[in-house]
């Protein structure tokens, strides 16, 4: 697989709505830290102290990951995974913000 065409590649910042919901399915893994930490702010800056993030089910990696970086950041209250199965499962953590 080669790389990306330039004309691909977005010239600005893409802006991602603040749900309470974050999937991640469509980013690079080099992406991911930066983004759940940036997105985390902001929830916590709009009062949002519940967050879905989405990893998916996969090998774990993104998973695993995703709760190192969780468990590092002060803003984090606790986490919760597996979610329940009616959002997500095995594929997505609740995180708690204070």
């Amino acid at each position: 697989m080669g790389a990306v065409p330039d004309e691909w590649m977005p010239e600005e910042p893409v802006e991602i709505p603040i749900t309470g919901e974050l999937d991640l399915h469509v980013f690079r893994p080099n992406e991911v830290s930066d983004l759940v930490r940036e997105y985390l702010a902001e929830c916590r800056r709009l009062g949002l102290r519940r967050v879905r993030v989405i990893h998916g089910k996969g090998t774990g990696t993104l998973r695993t990951g995703v709760h190192r970086l969780l468990e590092q950041l002060p803003e984090v209250a606790g986490f919760d995974w597996p979610a329940s199965a009616e959002t997500g499962g095995w594929g997505a953590t609740w995180v708690r913000l204070h």
